[in-house]
């Protein structure tokens, strides 16, 4: 997990960066946290993000009014402890299509979004169109449009780019969202976005939930190759607590858990371990609460945890986890026209059909599931791989359309 370091506190809300791939979400990220959230190879050799990256920052404002984020005060001096505003976790989503399905899942930890628009290309690109949809399928309402790169194009070009923009957003979810237009490689406009994000994201009341819940989003081991055996280190996952709060000590669960094959039959079952430490906004904490995104050190085989193999999973303590699905009926809810096949005539998205095959996302999980029945807008399907999720749970589904899936929708779980 990409952590800054060192902040006054846990973040208390996750903000998400989406849009269409190259319009500026990793380089605003950095601008606004300092940290270069896309870490794999793969994605530093293709200059795309493939998996959700993360980035935690603090933001501040003077007592004459000037807003900044951490390490960045207008005089180049120190932040200033009691200009504190809040700590915050931006959530940087992949805009290259065909991994849409990740950007979904990380849509599920967002309490607000950040939506780029590059002011170079026309409005909307087919993932800018998307990733509204997948905002407005998750229910997050509180969007700030950030209209990025005026610095290389001319005044003429940046109120057309305007223009496109407020076109575009008419009738959806994101129609009163402010248009910021910005520099994420000058650093022009910052403040402006950053009193934006305070005045529009506000801290989610998470309450206080006896049950704690966390979605996993990362997974890893953070042993060299070649560490002695007395020096190795128990596997770490990372994600979002979505409510409660979790301790030092707690005896815990990740679900579905690890694949038991027996004989011809295969079964899943939830990892137990405990939780040894855990870590937030680059501190050591004894408790974790909802909001931000967080590290949990665990006793588990690191090789359990290695490459994001737990990603998609969730944790809870005992006696609290979710159902575990490989089976499930869903309250259809589809969307009228395909999702980014253009201006001319969308595609309109046809009724399931039996046996046929969809990408669900639940949370940061992502699974195929086979549709074994079907009436009016309830349908039955079954998964390839379980998941675990609260029953009332929103599901979104897509499907295979020529060589990538599209979003065609959502469900709701209802047992």
């Amino acid at each position: 997990m990409s952590l800054a370091s060192q902040l006054p506190s846990q973040p208390v809300v996750n903000i998400g960066m989406v849009g269409h791939v190259d319009h500026g979400k990793t380089t605003l990220t950095r601008a606004l946290s300092g940290v270069w959230t896309d870490t794999h190879s793969e994605e530093r050799k293709r200059g795309i993000s493939i998996k959700l990256g993360y980035a935690d920052t603090a933001f501040y404002r003077t007592k004459d009014g000037e807003y900044y984020p951490t390490g960045k005060r207008p005089d180049g001096k120190k932040d200033i402890d009691k200009e504190l505003l809040r700590v915050v976790s931006f959530v940087d989503a992949p805009g290259h299509e065909t991994l849409m399905a990740v950007m979904i899942s990380g849509s599920s930890i967002m309490d607000g979004a950040l939506l780029l628009i590059s002011a170079t290309e026309k409005c909307p690109q087919p993932q800018t169109r998307e990733h509204l949809s997948a905002l407005q399928i998750a229910g997050i309402e509180n969007i700030i449009i950030v209209q990025n790169k005026i610095d290389i194009v001319t005044k003429e070009r940046a109120i057309e780019s305007h223009n496109e923009i407020k076109e575009f957003v008419k009738g959806t979810i994101a129609e009163d969202a402010p248009i910021i237009p910005i520099s994420a490689h000058h650093d022009v406009n910052l403040d402006i976005l950053i009193q934006a994000i305070e005045d529009i994201i506000p801290t989610p009341d998470h309450g206080k939930q006896k049950e704690a819940l966390m979605y996993v989003a990362r997974s890893f081991d953070i042993n060299r190759p070649g560490s002695r055996p007395n020096k190795l280190r128990g596997g770490i996952i990372g994600g979002s607590v979505v409510k409660g709060q979790f301790s030092v000590g707690d005896d815990i669960l990740i679900a579905p858990g690890r694949r038991i094959q027996e004989g011809s039959k295969t079964r899943w079952e939830p990892i137990k371990t405990v939780i040894e430490s855990v870590q937030g906004g680059g501190l050591d904490l004894e408790t974790i609460h909802a909001g931000g995104l967080c590290g949990v050190a665990t006793p588990m085989d690191p090789n359990v945890t290695k490459a994001d193999d737990l990603s998609g999973q969730v944790m809870a303590r005992q006696g609290e986890l979710p159902p575990i699905w490989e089976e499930f009926n869903l309250d259809l809810d589809l969307l009228e026209h395909m999702v980014a096949s253009g201006d001319d005539a969308p595609e309109k998205v046809r009724p399931l059909q039996p046996n046929e095959m969809l990408m669900i996302n639940s949370a940061t999980a992502t699974s195929v599931g086979q549709v074994t029945a079907i009436k009016g807008k309830k349908c039955t399907l079954r998964l390839r791989l379980p998941i675990c999720a609260l029953e009332g749970s929103r599901i979104t589904l897509s499907r295979r359309i020529g060589t990538r899936w599209r979003l065609i929708g959502h469900g709701t779980i209802t047992g």
